[in-house]
C-alpha cells in the first residue's frame, strides 16, 4: 500500500523554473499548491546516483527532511541509443560549462552541441533514435517513499527547433509528430511527454477516483 499525500502543500525538489512550472501544472487539478525547493532555499543536494530512481530519491528525501513537508522529485534525461544510452542519468552534467567556457552554469545549447557531435562522428547513416526517461519520487519527512516511472520515444534531430520548454526539447521529436517538443505548447507537450507518463501513474494511485472524476 502506497501512502498518500494528505495536505495540501508539496515541496517540489528542483530550482529548475520550467521544471517547476511544467508539475504545478499537472497537480493543479488535485488541489495541489506546489512550492519548490528554490523558493524555500534548500541546497540542491549532491546526485551522487547512477540510476534516474537513486537520483530522484536522494533529491525527494533531502527536500522532504529539510522542509518537513512531503516532496516530490523528478529524475530525467535523455538517453541516445547510439551513444549507449547517454548522455542518461548525466543529461544535466553535460550541460555543466568547464572553467574555461565561462561563467558557471548550465548551457543546454552546449550539451545538445555535445550529443550532435558524437553522432555525427558516426556518419550520415547513425541512428538517430533516443527517448526520454522520467522517474518522479515522492518522499515525506518520515521516511516515506513512492516511485513512478515514464517514457517517451523520439529521434534527434539537428539543429534545435522552438522556443518553448526546456533542456534538450528543441532537439527531441516524439515518435508520430514532425516538431520537437520546444514547438509544442506546454498542453500539447503534456498530453505526450515522458513526465506526463509518470505523472499519470502518480495520479492514479495517490488521487485514485478523484482522477477520474
Amino acid at each position: 500500500m502506497t501512502r498518500k499525500l494528505d495536505g495540501s502543500k508539496l515541496v517540489i525538489a528542483t530550482h529548475n523554473a520550467g521544471k517547476l512550472r511544467e508539475i504545478s501544472a499537472l497537480l493543479a487539478p488535485f488541489g495541489v499548491d506546489c512550492v519548490s525547493a528554490g523558493e524555500l532555499g534548500l541546497p540542491e543536494p549532491e546526485e551522487t546516483g547512477t540510476t534516474f530512481v537513486e537520483n530522484a530519491l536522494l533529491k525527494a528525501h533531502a527536500a522532504a527532511k529539510a522542509a518537513g513537508l512531503p516532496a516530490l522529485a523528478d529524475d530525467s534525461g535523455l538517453s541516445v541509443t547510439a551513444l549507449g544510452g547517454r548522455p542518461g542519468v548525466y543529461t544535466a552534467d553535460w550541460a555543466e560549462r568547464q572553467w574555461f567556457e565561462g561563467e558557471p552554469g548550465r548551457d543546454w545549447y552546449m550539451a545538445m552541441g555535445k550529443v550532435e557531435g558524437l553522432l555525427s562522428e558516426q556518419g550520415p547513416d547513425v541512428d538517430r533514435s533516443c527517448w526520454f526517461t522520467s522517474v518522479l519520487a515522492i518522499a515525506w519527512p518520515e521516511g516515506d517513499e513512492a516511485i513512478y516511472e515514464g517514457r517517451v520515444d523520439g529521434t534527434f534531430s539537428w539543429p534545435p527547433r522552438g522556443t518553448m520548454g526546456f533542456g534538450y526539447d528543441p532537439v527531441f521529436v516524439p515518435q508520430g509528430q514532425n516538431v520537437s517538443f520546444a514547438q509544442l505548447t506546454v498542453a500539447e507537450k503534456q498530453a505526450m511527454s515522458h513526465r506526463a507518463d509518470a505523472f499519470e501513474k502518480l495520479v492514479a494511485d495517490q488521487f485514485g477516483d478523484a482522477a477520474h472524476g
